[in-house]
């Protein structure tokens, strides 16, 4: 630790590259400000906590922010009229979702202050990616501070590269991994819990991903300690947590008697709008029959819900039952079904239990691509998932807005899952997007996404070379005692332990995402899950596949992508002096024409006939002209010394007056006009390309 009182540095090395944390007091009326650079990125971390709390709330009051500025990359970007950062980026607010995962289960349960972190990128050298380091400076921000949390956490993203494991890749080296994964942890009790995964994998064994954790366990550890070391010399005292009732307003023993039993009938139901509808009657009951004042309710509510979360550990660990009857590894009656909209490209409705999803695909153009600016990212993107999550699908009224940050991370996940089964543009040279409308929600829409998704893919013919499914585990644990949860739903989800989403083929995993409400989970925990993953994504696959019937084509709605391959050097003529020629083609035939510099051009149109004109007139453009050849070419224009004739389209050729004299032909406009067709033979090519025609007898 180097600095003074207003100035404090700590630097650890971690894998060959140190971390800067710099406590430069810049926002100093925040309650924490510091920066972490790796490399030339810094990121700069504040934390915020509100002077007051709100006891009517059921939820921690957290925000997390992760704001990406243009200036730390060098750019200008926005649009013409507006130079300036405008909604966060898809991967902006993914960065956002992951720091608050996994910090959030570390702050105490009835913490009720608002608290917000902001994470800003100040400077972005193009190789350390700043996500992680904004966890870092986060983690190490709030256990200096005054606001109550539990930390310090440890990230790391480790990545594979020739068979060998990599912690915190750069970039380019993540570009060549088949693993790309950020691990989080914290140390109780002198053991390693892990508390987040986000991982995305090209179909990797189980084996692999347990044993990437393995390699990045002592490097977590590492950064535990130093934070813990360090940070007791700089920490603050924390504030104190006030309670929420005082002791005569607890619930007394006849409460909970009376909410137990009338808990156990209304909880325990199969269906959703049951359950919602039997513990409202409860709730109700309750507060008459104990006369719970109006301003009250809410705080005896967490209370009650208190009650459901120690019935719900109760029934699971001890009896091996779940609200809905389940056993802890049973799934839920699956179904699905493709082509079930008549105009699209591709569609198919996957469901599991209550909860249903329908995915829709559609395919476009090469020029259809989405283009990325941002302050990581600058180029294109060709397979795009999008996810809605509208309110009725789970019975609510609410008002409808742009996509939340729960939506946009939600796609992103499903979107990852699916990636490394997308083909590669040369093999299929479409743009892909592909729309999943939650229709139903009882737990793990995500996942249901990614199942109908790869249906949809496959409806629409889009050549998967194997289906991806995807499921949600998750856990109760109460000290020692712990069972796993196979196809959690809504109520397992809200008063459970964990979340353990993960998406794979038969082949292999394609995406990990995981977050829990308690500190963290053991190894051994984790271990288990991704071995249980492997006969239920199996189950599920089966069951999808049972639905595809035959190998499906190119939908008939689906545009085609005709492609050919010319001489860069021909590219001017084919777009022609400002882009007459191209517009041309366009415009008569009716088509979408991409040309890459190498020379690939693609032509798309939902006319198949219009596309073969398209692409034999470009052929007819680029072809090379052979003397001795002999065309029927349109007269475009005369002049005193010749005729200029188009034989092709976009090359013409001169019929020069000599050769006509030969021939006896003294006065051209006399025996030609604009327009008219004349058959000429290609008598030489010069070498500047200029083409001499003879007149054919």
């Amino acid at each position: 630790m180097e600095g003074t009182k207003k100035e404090i540095i700590l630097k650890k090395e971690i894998f060959g590259k140190e971390i800067i944390f710099h406590f430069n007091r810049w926002a100093e009326q925040a309650n924490f400000s510091l920066s972490a650079t790796m490399g030339r990125s810094m990121v700069f971390a504040t934390g915020v906590m509100s002077k007051n709390e709100n006891s009517q709330l059921d939820y921690l009051p957290l925000k997390v922010e992760y704001e990406e500025k243009y200036y730390a990359a060098g750019k200008i970007k926005g649009s013409r009229f507006i130079r300036r950062e405008a909604r966060p980026s898809d991967e902006a607010i993914w960065a956002a979702r992951m720091i608050d995962r996994a910090i959030r289960p570390l702050f105490p349960k009835k913490f009720k202050r608002e608290i917000q972190i902001i994470n800003t990128v100040l400077s972005w050298d193009g190789e350390n990616d700043p996500d992680v380091l904004a966890l870092l400076a986060t983690s190490l921000g709030l256990l200096v501070s005054d606001i109550p949390w539990q930390g310090p956490i440890a990230a790391l993203r480790v990545g594979k590269i020739e068979d060998q494991f990599v912690i915190n890749p750069t970039y380019k080296e993540r570009e060549k991994s088949q693993i790309d994964v950020i691990f989080s942890a914290v140390k109780k009790n002198g053991k390693m819990l892990l508390n987040m995964i986000d991982g995305s994998f090209h179909e990797r064994k189980r084996s692999e991903i347990f044993e990437a954790f393995l390699f990045a366990k002592p490097y977590l550890e590492e950064l535990i300690e130093f934070q813990t070391k360090e940070g007791e010399k700089i920490s603050q005292k924390k504030i104190l947590i006030e309670k929420d009732l005082s002791e005569s307003e607890k619930i007394e023993k006849e409460m909970e008697d009376f909410l137990r039993e009338k808990l156990k009938e209304a909880f325990f139901q199969e269906k959703k709008e049951e359950r919602t509808e039997k513990l409202e009657i409860v709730k109700k009951d309750f507060f008459s029959t104990f006369n719970i004042p109006q301003e009250k309710i809410s705080l005896f509510e967490n209370l009650i819900n208190e009650e459901l979360k120690n019935l719900l550990e109760e029934k699971i660990l001890n009896e091996d039952k779940r609200p809905d009857g389940r056993k802890p590894d049973q799934i839920r009656t699956i179904s699905s079904q493709v082509n079930v909209l008549a105009r699209t490209h591709g569609s198919a409705l996957f469901s599991r239990g209550q909860t249903r999803v329908l995915s829709i695909v559609t395919l476009g153009a090469p020029s259809d691509v989405q283009l990325l600016e941002g302050m990581e990212i600058s180029g294109k993107k060709r397979f795009l998932h999008h996810y809605n999550f509208p309110p009725y699908c789970a019975g609510e009224t609410q008002p409808l807005k742009a996509p939340s940050r729960r939506e946009i991370g939600h796609g992103m996940l499903a979107e990852r899952a699916l990636l490394p089964l997308i083909p590669d543009f040369e093999n299929f040279p479409y743009t892909i997007r592909v729309v999943s409308e939650v229709l139903s929600s009882n737990g793990s829409t995500s996942m249901a996404s990614a199942c109908s998704s790869s249906l949809a893919l496959w409806d629409a013919g889009v050549p998967l070379e194997r289906m991806v499914a995807g499921i949600a585990f998750g856990l109760v644990k109460k000290g020692e005692k712990y069972k796993i949860l196979t196809d959690i739903q809504g109520p397992e989800d809200h008063f459970g332990n964990m979340d353990f989403k993960i998406a794979g083929t038969k082949k292999g995993i394609t995406a990990i995402q995981m977050d829990v409400k308690i500190e963290g989970i053991e190894e051994e925990i984790f271990k288990e899950i991704l071995a249980k993953s492997k006969p239920v994504l199996n189950e599920i696959l089966e069951t999808m596949e049972k639905t595809l019937k035959e190998k499906k084509n190119l939908s008939p709605f689906a545009p085609r992508v005709f492609v050919i391959q010319i001489d860069p050097e021909k590219i001017r003529d084919v777009i022609g002096p400002g882009g007459k020629m191209i517009n041309e083609i366009i415009e008569e035939c009716g088509v979408v024409i991409d040309i890459e510099p190498s020379g690939k051009i693609f032509v798309t149109t939902e006319d198949e006939k219009a596309g073969e004109k398209a692409i034999n007139w470009i052929k007819n453009i680029t072809r090379k002209i052979e003397p001795g050849e002999v065309f029927y070419g349109k007269i475009k224009k005369l002049f005193p010394f010749g005729v200029l004739v188009e034989i092709l389209p976009g090359q013409d050729g001169l019929l020069h007056i000599s050769s006509l004299k030969r021939m006896g032909i003294n006065n051209i406009s006399q025996n030609f006009k604009v327009g008219q067709i004349i058959p000429v033979r290609v008598l030489a090519i010069d070498e500047l390309g200029r083409i001499n025609l003879g007149l054919k007898k």
